[in-house]
């Protein structure tokens, strides 16, 4: 908290002009200007989750603007530990368009994992870390 209000007050001083230019303002402003918007949403649905599980999502662009390149890249973990990874490509979304990306996650480590559970020695946990990345011209 204490990075983020150094940040902010950082901000406020180069803009109101208080501080010359020195090296750490120039860094402040410069990640200020190169952030991306966000420009999408998206919600994660799962389907069958066993010794092989689907993971399907969501993407909604919020913008006015065409995003292309998009792609999702989620892993999967299971009780805390990793279990698998999966990739796919979904093309372009049209302004305030929806698109479904979808990919399955097969992996000696999963099938192990239920196979422990049908077993009773462990819970079955499981819980997905997605990543959307896009493209888009201004």
């Amino acid at each position: 908290m204490t990075k983020r209000l150094v940040g902010m007050l950082l901000t406020a001083a180069v803009a109101t002009g208080v501080l010359a230019a020195t090296p750490a303002a120039a860094s402040a402003s410069e990640t200020a200007t190169t952030a991306r918007p966000h420009l999408l949403t998206y919600k994660i649905y799962f389907g069958k989750c066993e010794d092989t599980c689907r993971i399907k999502v969501r993407i909604k662009n919020v913008s006015r603007q065409r995003l292309y390149d998009v792609s999702l890249n989620a892993r999967l973990w299971v009780n805390g530990k990793k279990v698998g990874a999966c990739y796919d490509y979904v093309g372009g979304v049209r302004a305030k368009g929806v698109r479904w990306a979808g990919c399955t996650v097969r992996s000696a480590k999963l099938a192990q994992m239920w196979t422990r559970y049908l077993d009773g020695e462990i819970d079955f946990d499981f819980e997905t870390r997605t990543n959307v990345h896009y493209e888009y011209y201004s």
